[in-house]
This record gives structure tokens, sequence and C-alpha cells, in this order.
């Protein structure tokens, strides 16, 4: 059990690992590959004629029980010490939450002005803990021996992790263009492959610490369930073999992208986009779809009981269950869900290369669901200087779980690409819940003049 709220803490840490997805890129109008990810519809009236991408990571962590003084561990050379650098704010319902995404070889290009063709390949990861006892976590991680006594209820206890592979089809076509508006729409299939799961959830769960006694009162239920032999005790996915071989399913992305374009003699000079605009408006369906297994192992437990708290310092968790607590195990056949979303943007031309967007991501997945994970509420405000040669974005979010405000920086130049959306904020301030970062190449084929 220590074992495994350590894995739990290192991973929601903010500067452990490797997002949403490319924040303050996507909107890029050279972006290219990358902007499909937030609307497919982008895939028609591209401004490259072609684009390869080698490849692109991205990813984003975060919670709302433990923050970093990231700027003090820079003063300390980042000789970090667990208990002096971090503060906790533990509650009954704390959570913790990341993805990473890895865009492979990819290729996007226009089939003429009026339609474009994309074929990508993808790797991801995400993993979200909701509604789990700070106080327990911190508890079992610290070890009893110096805690006082506690209690704690929660409710829609749940926790996952899964990777799983796409192999994506999108196409992208222009329905309406004049001097004045264009209407773009498109859509991707997806070719879902997964490397499989790990899955933690309790309706109710009760637990009670009775320091003099050094006992664990608890209550209510607890399953979980893990597919591919994968278990509470091992968490090592065996990434593109298991992928490859792994359970399939289908998913897809839906877009429209609405824009105000500009009068003729209006228009700007030849350096710039070939068909310029004043606002443009997208909506999308992202990753709807889901993976089907069969045969998992699921285990359930009634959690009524006492134990000593010291078993928690040499037992593992199976151990735990089994030796205490009544349960079983049955065969079920879990249908994992995707983060799916509803995404928005506007983004206003306000002079020449200057640019101010508004994006925003709202998870239609709920945090309840047993066998689903979800993306992190945001709304992300960036303004950016853009050109075919250089672009440099600057978003400021405000996202789910995150009392603050993240404020980042990234630039495209070239084939490089290089950015974080709350680099800026997390240098500067003295409680960072949540980071992110990417880096990409990819090689754009322009149009000739």
């Amino acid at each position: 059990m220590k074992k495994i709220a350590t894995v739990f803490l290192l991973i929601a840490l903010p500067f452990s690992v490797w997002s949403q997805t490319f924040i303050g890129n996507t909107l890029d109008n050279y972006s290219g590959i990358n902007s499909l990810l937030l609307n497919p519809a982008n895939v028609s009236g591209s401004n490259t004629r072609a684009e390869f991408n080698f490849i692109s990571i991205s990813a984003f962590v975060g919670n709302d029980y433990i923050s970093v003084n990231i700027g003090e561990l820079q003063k300390n050379d980042f000789q970090f010490n667990f208990d002096s650098d971090t503060d906790t704010s533990p509650s009954n319902d704390n959570n913790f939450f990341g993805n990473v995404d890895i865009l492979g070889p990819s290729v996007m290009f226009r089939l003429n002005d009026k339609s474009g063709l994309a074929v990508s390949s993808r790797v991801r990861g995400f993993f979200n803990v909701n509604n789990i006892s700070g106080q327990l976590l911190e508890s079992v991680q610290e070890g009893f021996d110096d805690q006082s006594d506690f209690e704690s209820q929660m409710t829609n206890l749940s926790g996952n992790v899964h990777i799983w592979g796409e192999l994506g089809l999108t196409y992208g076509r222009v329905l309406i263009e004049n001097n004045y508006r264009r209407l773009r729409v498109g859509g991707t299939i997806k070719y879902l492959t997964s490397a499989g799961g790990l899955f933690i959830s309790s309706s109710s769960l009760g637990v009670n610490f009775n320091s003099i006694s050094n006992t664990l009162n608890t209550s209510g239920t607890l399953s979980y369930a893990s597919t591919q032999g994968l278990d509470l005790q091992n968490t090592d996915f065996s990434t593109l073999q298991s992928i490859l071989s792994g359970t399939t399913g289908i998913g897809g992305d839906l877009g429209v992208v609405y824009e105000m374009q500009l009068k003729k003699d209006d228009a700007f000079d030849s350096f710039y986009l070939s068909s310029p605009y004043k606002l443009r408006l997208g909506l999308s369906l992202v990753d709807f779809g889901k993976v089907n297994y069969t045969g998992v192992s699921e285990f359930n437990y009634e959690m009524n009981a006492s134990i000593n708290a010291s078993d928690f310092e040499d037992k593992s968790l199976d151990e735990i269950l089994d030796e205490n607590y009544e349960g079983g195990e049955s065969l079920v056949n879990p249908v994992i869900g995707l983060p799916t979303s509803l995404q928005f943007f506007a983004d206003y031309n306000w002079k020449k290369r200057l640019y101010l967007s508004l994006h925003g991501a709202y998870s239609l997945a709920g945090s309840e669901l047993k066998y689903s994970n979800s993306i992190v509420n945001s709304l992300v405000i960036s303004p950016r200087f853009e050109s075919k040669a250089l672009s440099i974005y600057s978003p400021i979010s405000f996202r789910q779980y995150n009392s603050g405000v993240m404020w980042g920086v990234g630039f495209r130049l070239g084939p490089l690409m290089l950015g974080s959306g709350s680099i800026l904020s997390n240098l500067i301030s003295s409680s960072s819940k949540s980071t992110d970062i990417y880096i990409g190449i990819k090689f754009p084929v322009n149009e000739k003049k």
C-alpha cells in the first residue's frame, strides 16, 4: 500500500513528469498537424502544401493536494527535499491528474484549394485519481507512527491509468468561401489499440485512525481491476509491443471552423497568409470512442474491518485486502472510454501578425466514471506573434483544481517548437500545483511564390 501511495504522489508532483496538449501552440496558423488535435477542420485550407511531423511530445500533470516552490528549488540547485520543499492541502476529495501525448510520424497535405488529408500516429497515456483522502495518502506515505487521530469519508473515489495508441485518418473540406467568410468542416477516425489499464473505485469508503491503538477502522466497499496482467504492485507497461498487440477499438473527432475574412483591400502582403481573417471561431468534439475489454479480473471487497496500521509498512495492498477483508474475484468486460471533451476557440487578428485567442476545454467524461479518463476543464487566453518562420505565444490558463493562474511561453522556429503553458508562473509562484511542457520537430513544405 505504501508503494502505491508513493507512486501516486510522485506522479502528481508538479515537476516530476513530462499535458492538456500543446498549450498555446495548436492555434498557430502554421502549427499544421498539431492544430488537428484541437480541431480536425484545420486540415482544409492549410497554409502549407504539406507537412511531415517527425515527433512531438506534450505532457501535463497537476493536483490539488501537494504544491512545490520551484523558485526555491532553483536557488538550491534543484536539490529536492520532500519535507521542506512541499506543502500539502489534504481534504476528503483530493484530485491528481496527468497525461502524455506523443505524436509520432504523421503527414498532412493539401489535396486542393478546398480539401486536405492527414494520416497520424499517436501514443497516449492518462492518469486520474479523484476524490481520494489526502490525509490517508499522507499517513500511508509518511507512516502512521507520528500521526494524530483523523477521520475521512470518501465518496465516488476513482483512480485509473490507461495507455493506448492511435492511428488516425483526417479529412476536411471548405464548404463556403468568399471575400468575407469561410466555413470549414472536418473529421478524424481513429483505430485504437490499448496497452492496458489499471482501475480503482469505491462509491463510499470511510477511514478512521486511532493513534492510541494504532488501528485503522474502515467501512464501505473497494474494487480494482487490471488488464493484461497488470496489478497494483506493478504498473510497468511494455510500451510499443503491448500497444501493437493490445485490445482494439474505434474513436474519432469532429470539428467546424468559421472565419470572418478581411476585405480584399485590407489583405496582408504576400509574406503573410494567403487567406487572412479578422476573427476565427472553432467548435469540436474530441476523443469520442472506446476500447472494449473482455475477461478482465475485477476484485471487490467489503471494507468493514479494523486493521493494524503497521501492516502498511511491510505488506502489499493485495496481502492487506486478502487477510483482512471479505471479497472475491469476478470476470468483467469493461468498456474504457476515451477522455471525451468539447473544445472551442476564438482567434482574433488584432493587427497584422498579432493575434489574441481564447480556448476552452470541457470534459464530457465524468470523473465518477469507473473505467474512463477525463481531461481537466480549462480556459486559456493567449496573445501571439505569428509569421511563417517564427511564432511566439504566451498562454494564460485557468485550470480546474488549480486555485491560481498559470502563465507560460512557447515558440515555433522553423522545424522546432518548444513551450510550456505554466513555466513562468511556476518560476515566480511559491505554490505550484501543475505544470506542462511540449517539444516537437516537424518539416513543413510551404507554397511556392
